[in-house]
């Protein structure tokens, strides 16, 4: 399943890379995965990792690949960048990244949002994790009353 809807057709994303050199290499960070991090020798080297790294930790994962930031001002702004290195752009090729997960907008009142938060980081999962938890227990829930009423 996927839903990039936000991918070009040839499914090409340019994602900015924050690198700076380390001894012989260069070593660079995502914007938009800043847990992401890669090294090479060579500029190209870093595109080919980067490109690689990104595309083994998506594929068949429950998580929803973010949209490239593309604004520089936005980019120089963050934290990542202290003066001492340089932005470049490398294109990760999405077309057989396949997801497991779509993207779903809901409003929640805030005090809800908040006590989902609170109960997510008592189980040390995500708010996504901890959403899809409670959906599988009421699925279950139904479940089980659809099959009290047949029997």
């Amino acid at each position: 399943m996927r839903d990039f809807s936000w991918v070009s057709a040839e499914a090409t994303v340019h994602y900015p890379l924050y690198v700076q050199r380390d001894g012989q290499r260069y070593r660079g960070v995502f914007a938009d995965f800043p847990w992401v991090e890669v090294e090479g020798r060579t500029f190209d080297d870093l595109a080919v990792s980067a490109e690689r790294l990104v595309q083994r930790m998506y594929h068949g994962s429950e998580h929803i690949l973010p949209a490239p930031t593309s604004d520089m001002s936005a980019l120089q702004a963050l934290d990542m960048d202290d003066g001492e290195g340089l932005w470049m752009f490398v294109d990760i090729d999405l077309m057989n990244v396949q997801s497991h997960s779509v993207f779903v907008q809901i409003s929640l009142c805030r005090s809800v949002l908040q006590e989902i938060d609170l109960a997510a980081q008592r189980r040390h999962i995500g708010r996504s994790a901890y959403i899809t938890l409670a959906c599988f227990h009421e699925l279950a829930h139904v479940s089980d009353e659809v099959a009290l009423r047949r029997s």
